[in-house]
């Protein structure tokens, strides 16, 4: 990056500002990978089916659209989730429109938990805030959103399958570290070439998507990743370290953190991926002293991924064990047991390096 500030007659230093600004730069230059040019394939309508897609596949379900049920807003859509036999399982709504009533973000909730106590069937929410549809173009989702977009899918799916006695221990009421694993697995099926050939067509043409993009996306998804993994473990040895904090802090926050990231021997160019005047995990949403756990997540995730690929993206006893034992068990076990449950054994840090690129073997 410094030598292309450099080639464009610039002569600063790359300060972490620019980080993204030229990373963009780097990866068209490297990969030839537009994501301007993948919108047009990621119609909103088309990639909903496409996550419909791979969870049927997966776990032997399906939606129907409810028009007859209530709603809270006009842009909200609404889906019975049913078996395949037709035995009802939940109801899934979904707000993906921003207005201005509507905080930013996108997430996971519920209307309703489920609970064999008294027989109540789990109502689920996915909201996001993707880019509305005009009179001439429809929503097209940036390869970000299309991420957001399974993340959320995911949570929602461990809400829908849970088969839990009691309410307050059911769906993704589970350890803060365990609750991403649904989720964040979900993503990896997005970019998977048999999935994308299924959803993935131009909003125009109706073209599926050129094997020629498939394979620009597959060089450039360990592109960032050392910047990615460091960015986010600075702001999880910051959190930590006020967390240790042994009386109140007495110095600006801002110098403390200076020298918690020199501590670390963090390069100036990379700052932490949240700064400690805009942390809102250290302190709130119960992610405080556990910011890590997104990473021992993707330790997760990494590794059920891998047994899936060893298996068969969609092989039926796999997608079986992991209903079973992930989906539908909620908080009723410790998570350890249940992933062994599902796995076979204890998960390995290997396939998280491999996935990140980080360890090539």
């Amino acid at each position: 990056m410094q030598e292309l500030i450099y080639k464009e007659g610039n002569n600063f230093k790359l300060e972490p500002w620019d980080w993204f600004y030229y990373a963009e730069k780097i990866r068209k230059e490297k990969y030839e990978l537009d994501e301007e040019l993948l919108r047009p394939y990621f119609k909103l309508e088309n990639c909903i089916d496409g996550v419909f897609y791979v969870a049927s596949k997966l776990y032997n379900i399906k939606f129907e659209e409810r028009n007859d049920l209530p709603k809270y807003h006009p842009d909200v859509k609404v889906y019975e989730v049913k078996e395949m036999d037709g035995k009802h399982i939940g109801i899934f709504y979904v707000d993906y429109f921003p207005r201005e009533s509507k905080r930013s973000g996108a997430w996971m909730t519920n209307f309703q938990e489920q609970s064999n106590l008294d027989g109540k069937r789990p109502i689920i929410l996915n909201v996001g805030n993707f880019t509305k549809p005009t009179k001439e173009e429809p929503s097209l989702l940036s390869l970000e959103e299309l991420e957001t977009l399974f993340h959320e899918f995911g949570h929602a799916l461990h809400g829908l399958l849970s088969n839990c006695t009691y309410p307050t221990i059911s769906g993704t009421s589970v350890a803060r570290d365990f609750v991403e694993l649904p989720s964040q697995i979900m993503e990896n099926w997005a970019l998977q070439p048999e999935v994308l050939k299924i959803y993935a067509k131009h909003y125009k043409t109706g073209e599926i998507i050129p094997e020629q993009l498939i394979e620009k996306i597959r060089k450039a998804e360990k592109f960032n990743q050392g910047f990615a993994t460091v960015e986010y473990l600075a702001a999880s040895f910051l959190d930590m370290d006020y967390h240790t904090l042994e009386e109140p802090l007495k110095e600006d926050p801002m110098v403390f953190e200076e020298k918690a990231m020199k501590k670390i021997g963090l390069i100036k160019e990379i700052v932490p991926r949240y700064r400690s005047t805009n942390f809102k995990h250290i302190f709130s949403g119960g992610y405080f002293a556990g910011y890590y756990s997104y990473i021992w997540a993707d330790v997760l995730v990494a590794d059920a991924f891998e047994y899936f690929k060893e298996k068969g993206i969609f092989d039926e006893k796999t997608a079986y064990l992991f209903r079973k034992n992930i989906l539908e068990k909620g908080g009723t076990e410790e998570p350890m047991e249940l992933y062994k449950k599902f796995r076979g054994r204890e998960p390995k840090v290997e396939p998280l390096l491999r996935k990140r690129g980080l360890l090539i073997r």
